[in-house]
C-alpha cells in the first residue's frame, strides 16, 4: 500500500492527537498508476472540448456565464450547508426582500472571490495562483459572514480537526500549523514547474484539490476556497475558454463519495481511485453543462422568433429581451436602468413582452410589481 504522508503529535483543546502531514505531490512509490486515468481523462477531456464547442451556440458568452457562475457559486455553499437557492440570488440580485439574506450573503462572497481570482489570471500583472492569491479570495469569501471571525485571510495558527465533537473523536486531524505554510509552498511548486510532472493538467488539479483539503490551511471555508482552486486551474491550463462548467453540481450529488474519497487518500493511499471519480465528475458536469447550453440556446432563439414575429415589438423590446439571461427577476424601474430610456418606454417594453407570455409579472398589484423570466429561471433551476 502506498503511504500518502506521515503522521505528527499535535496538541489542541487540551487534547494529544495525530495530525496527518501528507507528502509533496505528485505520488510516489509507487507514481500513479496511468492506467487509472488515460481513458477518464480523454473522456472528461472530449466532454470539455464538446461544452466550449456549443457554447456557440449562444449569441453572448456572458448569458451562459451569469448562470453557471452562479450555480457554481450556489452549489458549492450548499455542500457548506447554505440553504440559499438560486431564486434568491436572483432576487437579491434584483433588490428585492429575501429572507435569508446572509446565506445569500455566503454566495454572493464567493461570487466576489471568483472574479478576484479570474480578474488576477487574465491580467498580466495579477498574481499567478499563489497562497497569497488564495488568502486574498479567503478574505472576500468570509467578509461580514458566518466564519468572519475565524481569521479570514490567513492561515490558521492552531490546530483544527474535521468530524467528531472534539480533536479526540475527529474522523480527520489535518498537520499542525506550523507546516501549513511549506506544505501549501509544496503545492505552489507542483502547480508552477511543468517539468516536475508530466501528468495531464485535469489529473494535476484533481491530486491539487485533494492534497488542499487535507492541509486544510484555514479555519473555515477550506471546501468553498479548494472547489474555487479547480476552476482557478482550469483557467491556468486553458482546460475551458470561460468557466462554464459546475464542478460542485456532481460533488455536491455525490457527497458521500466525494468524502470517502478524499479520506482513502490518507488511510489506503489510494490516489488512483480519487483521481478517478473527480475525472468522471468532470465528463458528467460538462455533459450537463453541455446539455444545459443546448437547451437555453433553444429557448431563447424560440422566444426570439416569437418576438420578432410581434408587429408591435421595437427596438426598446428587442433590447430588453437581450438582458433578460442576465436580469431574469427585475421590475420596471431595473428595465428603465438597464436600457437607459424612460419609464413609459421600459413600461411598453415589458407589457409587450409579458403579453407574449415571456415575461411574467408575479405580484398581481398595480404598483411595485416586479417580474420574471420564467422558463429560462426554470431551466437553470431544473
Amino acid at each position: 500500500m502506498r503511504r500518502t504522508g506521515t503522521y505528527a503529535v499535535s496538541t489542541t483543546l487540551g487534547e494529544t492527537v495525530q495530525a496527518f502531514v501528507p507528502l509533496p505531490l505528485p505520488p510516489r512509490e509507487p507514481a500513479l498508476a496511468s492506467g487509472c486515468f488515460v481513458a477518464g481523462n480523454r473522456a472528461a477531456e472530449l466532454a470539455l472540448a464538446r461544452l466550449s464547442g456549443v457554447s456557440g451556440l449562444v449569441p453572448s458568452v456572458d448569458w451562459l456565464l451569469y448562470g453557471a457562475v452562479r450555480k457554481e457559486a450556489l452549489l458549492t455553499s450548499q455542500i457548506e450547508g447554505t440553504q440559499a437557492t438560486l431564486v434568491d440570488l436572483f432576487e437579491e440580485e434584483a433588490g428585492f426582500a429575501i429572507g435569508n439574506a446572509d446565506d445569500v450573503e455566503e454566495v454572493t462572497n464567493y461570487l466576489r472571490a471568483f472574479r478576484l481570482v479570474q480578474d488576477n489570471l487574465r491580467d498580466p500583472a495579477g498574481l499567478p495562483i499563489s497562497v497569497r492569491l488564495l488568502c486574498d479570495a479567503h478574505r472576500l469569501l468570509l467578509d461580514g459572514v458566518r466564519g468572519n471571525g475565524r481569521q479570514p485571510g490567513e492561515l490558521r495558527r492552531s490546530q483544527n480537526w474535521i468530524g467528531g465533537t472534539r480533536p479526540g473523536n475527529a474522523a480527520f486531524v489535518p498537520p499542525p500549523a506550523e507546516q501549513v505554510a511549506d506544505l501549501l509552498a509544496d503545492i505552489e511548486r507542483f502547480i508552477h514547474d511543468d517539468a516536475a510532472s508530466d501528468l495531464p493538467p485535469l489529473v494535476k488539479i484533481a491530486l491539487v484539490h485533494a492534497q488542499f483539503e487535507t492541509i486544510h490551511p484555514f479555519l473555515d471555508g477550506n471546501g468553498r476556497i479548494g472547489r474555487l482552486l479547480i476552476a482557478a486551474l482550469m483557467e491556468h491550463w486553458r482546460l475551458l475558454p470561460e468557466p462554464l462548467m459546475y464542478l460542485s453540481g456532481y460533488l455536491k450529488q455525490h457527497q458521500t463519495a466525494y468524502y470517502q474519497r478524499l479520506s482513502a487518500i490518507r488511510t489506503q493511499g489510494d490516489w488512483e481511485g480519487w483521481v478517478d471519480f473527480f475525472l468522471d465528475g468532470v465528463a458528467a458536469a460538462a455533459s450537463e453543462a453541455e446539455r444545459s447550453i443546448v437547451a437555453m440556446a433553444s429557448l431563447i432563439a424560440s422566444d426570439r422568433r416569437r418576438l420578432l414575429a410581434s408587429p408591435k415589438a421595437g427596438p426598446a423590446c428587442y433590447r430588453l429581451f437581450e438582458t433578460l439571461p442576465m436580469m431574469p427577476r427585475f421590475t420596471v424601474e431595473l428595465a428603465r436602468q438597464s436600457l437607459d430610456t424612460t419609464f413609459p418606454t421600459a413600461n411598453a417594453a415589458v407589457k409587450l413582452l409579458e403579453g407574449l407570455g415571456i415575461v411574467q409579472e408575479l405580484t398581481g398589484q398595480k404598483k411595485n410589481r416586479s417580474y420574471s423570466y420564467p422558463a429560462y429561471i426554470a431551466l437553470l433551476t431544473g
